[in-house]
């Protein structure tokens, strides 16, 4: 099944758009756990299994790993979803950047030695960049287009000739010449519901994934509003709102009750954007 149809089942069985980002930090690890990085997986691990019910994806983010030499942890974190989640893809978050034989290896370690479905990436070197990973196929590919910090402004707002902000041709291409697979997506902040928008009107069947919900502070009801169609999947990602909702022996039954709070969040915004916008409604 190619990474679009997960999403699309994820999405089916679970009547979820939410994704929980994986970001462990030992630093905010419960009790005993506190500052320990070998128990990067067992942490990771069980906010999986509390949460695994509730989510269109997972989405662990690469840093977090490496930063400890926990490469192997991420390995066998994304087989345990795998495992336990058979239904739920996962996206690699990794941002990677670079054209040639040097994407390739990139490419590798993400679909080869990680198994992940799908993987950020930042167009900036142009489809050079991303041409590696849509050789594997079924494997997703989304591109930062509208990031949800500050400095996005410095490139991403700046128009070009024609007209265009980069923003919006990086939105058209992934639409058009660049998706030669079918399996492109792209990345688009909660902060910013307006250009949500006009990603959706560029790119209006591709699925956005949508950080910057929980303690970001997007708004749920305007980023469903903005980017959410019934035939147009969105990826709408928590992490730290989910991962830390405590830092006592209760953490996964916390983790489960803000995802779940989440969740059904933003299937009352989809409820009020269409009638049928909550499958299991």
């Amino acid at each position: 099944m190619n990474f679009t149809a997960q999403l699309a089942r994820a999405e089916s069985v679970n009547d979820s758009v939410l994704c929980v980002g994986l970001d462990p930090d030992p630093a905010k690890f419960p009790g005993s756990w506190k500052d320990d990085p070998a128990r990067i997986f067992d942490f990771c691990a069980t906010i999986v299994d509390a949460t695994k019910d509730l989510v269109i994806a997972f989405k662990p983010q690469i840093a977090y790993f490496a930063a400890h030499r926990a490469e192997e942890a991420l390995e066998r974190l994304i087989a345990h979803i795998h495992k336990v989640a058979p239904d739920v893809p996962v996206i690699l978050d990794a941002k990677r950047g670079d054209i040639g034989s040097t994407a390739e290896q990139y490419a590798r370690e993400v679909f080869e030695r990680y198994r992940a479905d799908a993987v950020t990436l930042s167009p900036f070197m142009g489809y050079d960049s991303i041409e590696p990973y849509l050789r594997y196929e079924g494997k997703g590919a989304i591109l930062l287009c509208r990031t949800s910090n500050p400095g996005g402004d410095d490139l991403q707002a700046q128009q070009l000739v024609g007209g265009d902000a980069l923003f919006e041709r990086i939105a058209r291409l992934a639409q058009g010449a660049w998706n030669r697979t079918g399996q492109l997506a792209l990345v688009v902040g909660a902060t910013y519901p307006a250009e949500i928008e006009r990603v959706r009107q560029l790119a209006p069947t591709l699925p956005l994934l949508i950080p910057g919900i929980g303690a970001q502070g997007g708004d749920a009801m305007a980023t469903v509003r903005a980017g959410w169609r019934p035939d147009a999947p969105i990826i709408v990602s928590s992490s730290r709102a989910v991962l830390y909702a405590s830092r006592g022996d209760n953490f996964a039954q916390a983790a489960r009750s803000a995802a779940n709070a989440a969740r059904n969040e933003l299937n009352t915004a989809r409820l009020a954007v269409h009638p049928r916008g909550s499958i299991q409604a």
